[in-house]
Formats: C-alpha cells, structure tokens, sequence
C-alpha cells in the first residue's frame, strides 16, 4: 500500500487553470442523472455544484416531477425528464456529455433499477457513481463488471460496508477497499474524517474539511464536483482528488461564519469560489 497526503502543495502539481480564452463549449458538458419524487432536491444540489465548480454545461436528467423545481431553482441548468413522473425509468438522451454523474436521490424502485442496469450495459462515458446508483449496485453485485475503467464511486461507511462487506479494523477496511478497487479497476472515494481515495494500491488522505460537513446533501455536492472535474478533461484519479480537497475546503473557509451547526450543504456550494480562488492565488 502506497500512502499519500493530500494538500495545497500536490493540488497545485494537479490543477489546471482556466484558459483565458475558452468557452462554454469546451469547458465541458455533464449530465447529472439523480432525483425521485420527494429527494429533486439531491439533484439540484449536484447540478449547481457542477456548474459552479467550472463546468460549461450542465443537464439534470430527472423524473418529470422535478421538472419545474429544477428550471425554477438552477435556471443555468438544462433539463431532460423522465417518461415516468415519480421515478427514473428509462435513462435515455441524445446529448453527449464529458462525464456523467449518477444516484443522489435517485431512489431504489425495480423501475430505476432496471433503467441503471440498462444504462450501464452500454455506456462509454466516464461516470461518477453515488447514493442509490451504489446501493443498487451492491443488490446486483455482478453488474460491477460492467463499469467502464476508473469508474469513481463515493460511498459513505455504510455504502462501502454494503459493497464489500464488513471489517472489524480500519486495517481490514482498507485492505478489503484495495482489493475491491483492485478486482473492478475503479476509484473509491471513502467518504468521512478524513476522506480517503483508493486507486488500486495507492491510497491518498485528504487533509481539508471538518464536522460541518456531516449534514445531509453534503454528498450530492461532492458528486456534482467531482462529475463537473471529470467533464473538465481532468483524469479520474485527479478528478477524485481535487473535487473531495476543494469540497473539503470550502467548509474550512465558511466555518468561522456558519459554525458546525449552521453549516448545510448550500453553503458548501456558495464557498466553491473562495476554496478555487485560494488555488489561483498560488499559481500565480
């Protein structure tokens, strides 16, 4: 096992500046495929983070329920909905986007499940995996095998717990991590205090972040950063990194304002900025 730190100094070798003279074009396109009805609210919160982590553009692929919520709240976002109104049935669009990020509060109805299953038979396109698209991977574990190379997943404990079952120790945690990333050629992003990413052998510590995080929509946002990243042209591994340091961050810099209890996952998005900007000062 190779351990790695992460901190300012190896996010500034991995961060690649805005080019003064792109466009929306080619800053890259994501689609966020999330949401059910009584849970759009998870795919808003990806979709802004997305955008506001530097994406050209961004679409939320929703059931048709969410379809005002989403053209209310995010009017930046572009929308496709679902044939069904409650759930997410058929995952079908013409668009082509860089990255594709997929699960937050997509819910777990056998109608999803098999739209997921369907999906992931034929897609080519570089995928970030969270909330229900993980749970129902670890109801269906012979699917893993249809993952494309580098696939990220963000499980939180009790989601990587289900994929690869129990541990007793943090050293069985990591080693059953490793080998499950191993066996699948995939990206784990272990999500917690601190937040690890494993790539096979290698296993970077994040060192952002803090208690505040700890509050409901914190990993939809994450999901949206790092798929935004993907679309970016970033590669998968630094994608992963980058995205869980900067969402780290931006709840040590909104901290001294909200403190741990006022913290909610809006405010991981508003502070997107500040922790970018911390990156521009110092390649400067």
């Amino acid at each position: 096992m190779i351990f790695i730190k992460i901190d300012q100094k190896a996010i500034l070798k991995r961060y690649k500046p805005i080019d003064k003279f792109t466009h929306k074009g080619i800053q890259g396109h994501a689609l966020i495929i999330a949401g059910s009805y009584g849970k759009i609210g998870a795919a808003c919160l990806s979709a802004k983070a997305a955008l506001k982590t530097g994406c050209g553009l961004v679409t939320a692929f929703i059931p048709e329920c969410g379809y005002e919520i989403v053209q209310a709240s995010i009017p930046e976002v572009m929308v496709l909905t679902d044939v069904e109104v409650k759930c997410i049935s058929n995952i079908t669009f013409e668009i082509i986007p860089e990255a594709i990020g997929i699960g937050p509060g997509m819910g777990q109805e056998l109608a999803t499940q098999n739209a997921f299953h369907q999906f992931l038979q034929t897609n080519a396109i570089h995928l970030v995996i969270d909330a229900d698209g993980l749970n129902i991977l670890s109801q269906n574990k012979s699917w893993l095998s249809l993952l494309k190379s580098k696939t990220i997943l963000t499980p939180h404990p009790k989601e990587l717990e289900r994929l690869i079952g129990k541990w007793k120790t943090d050293e069985e945690k990591f080693s059953k991590t490793i080998a499950f990333s191993k066996k699948y050629n995939l990206i784990i992003v272990m999500k917690g205090a601190p937040t690890h990413i494993i790539d096979a052998e290698t296993v970077y510590e994040n060192s952002t972040g803090n208690a505040a995080l700890a509050t409901a929509g914190s990993g939809d946002v994450l999901t949206g950063m790092i798929t935004s990243l993907l679309a970016q042209s970033y590669d998968a591994i630094d994608a992963a990194i980058i995205g869980v340091y900067l969402h780290g961050l931006t709840a040590d810099i909104a901290l001294p304002e909200t403190g741990f209890q006022s913290f909610i996952a809006s405010d991981i998005i508003k502070n997107i900025g500040k922790a970018f900007l911390t990156l521009e000062i110092n390649t400067k």
